[in-house]
């Protein structure tokens, strides 16, 4: 099925391809220039090799522009897009030597963001019949974090603060330091809203009720109820009242995310989505023009 279009966030794409080519093959592709013809002109076809969100069409089409301008992308679907198991998505003609030479970079770009976007839905798909947002954490690999966040997006769920410059999170170590000096929750978040502006959103990491009440207290915007089980969730959702953002980090599965959505928080966030969702199968078939 075809889905709205999400276009990738503004960033260095080029120059991210650019590098991920220049990785692959610093002197050429030894192999395909000793065998094969410069003349020569192929097809391939890209296949998903199993049920899958799709991420990553533009990011292919930014490999071969990067790469050879003569090699023809054509995508039958777009990012997002929903595709069961032996669906082609896109078709490629021109120079063999180019179609080979930008093959592992754009398999690896689409199969990890698929693989990404893939899980995300999983995790959506858990959680459909409650107004639980899904979002991801900073926990991506460095230099893919808006690819990976793209990917997230792609998959249904949404974007969680892009940089330690975009949003207040006092998380523990910044507790463990605090206390250190002599300065409590309660005057912390205190001290960040004298400082910020409203823009900012206060939130702090809580583990326990006792430091919910505090941060309550302080005036916090949002609490982010880390490694809590379900039940002691629950017990911090009917404490907290609707006064703060609620949102669930730490623990989180498959097989519990429903049932932390059921107990009326607003948002969960998960790392694993970007940390260790596990790369889809993805083909890339080629043909001699010559044999279709």
């Amino acid at each position: 099925m075809k889905s709205h279009v999400i276009q990738p966030p503004p960033f260095e794409l080029e120059t991210l391809v650019t590098a991920a080519l220049k990785e692959d093959a610093p002197h050429g592709d030894v192999t395909t220039h000793m065998l094969l013809e410069p003349s020569l002109q192929a097809q391939a076809h890209i296949v998903a090799k199993q049920d899958l969100t799709l991420a990553g069409v533009a990011v292919l089409r930014t490999v071969y522009q990067a790469l050879d301008p003569a090699v023809v992308v054509t995508s039958t679907f777009d990012d997002g897009a929903t595709l069961e198991e032996g669906q082609m998505f896109a078709i490629l003609q021109g120079p063999a030597h180019s179609i080979l030479g930008g093959e592992r970079v754009a398999l690896n770009f689409l199969q990890h963001l698929s693989g990404i976007a893939t899980l995300t839905a999983r995790f959506k798909s858990e959680i459909r019949q409650y107004p639980t947002v899904l979002v991801d954490t900073r926990k991506t690999i460095p230099g893919l974090r808006r690819l990976e966040k793209w990917a997230v997006a792609l998959g249904g769920g949404t974007n969680h603060r892009m940089t330690l410059s975009d949003g207040v999170l006092i998380k523990d170590n910044h507790l463990v330091l605090l206390e250190a000096q002599g300065t409590t929750i309660r005057e912390a978040c205190r001290k960040a809203r004298e400082q910020l502006s409203r823009q900012f959103r206060i939130c702090v990491e809580v583990e326990d009720l006792k430091q919910i009440e505090q941060a309550l207290d302080g005036g916090a915007d949002m609490l982010l109820l880390d490694n809590m089980p379900p039940a002691l969730v629950q017990e911090a959702v009917d404490l907290i009242k609707g006064k703060a953002h609620i949102e669930v980090s730490g623990g989180v599965t498959l097989e519990n995310v429903r049932e932390y959505a059921a107990t009326g928080v607003d948002s969960i966030s998960i790392g694993v989505l970007t940390h260790s969702a596990p790369a889809v199968d993805i083909s890339l078939d080629v043909l001699p023009v010559s044999s279709q």
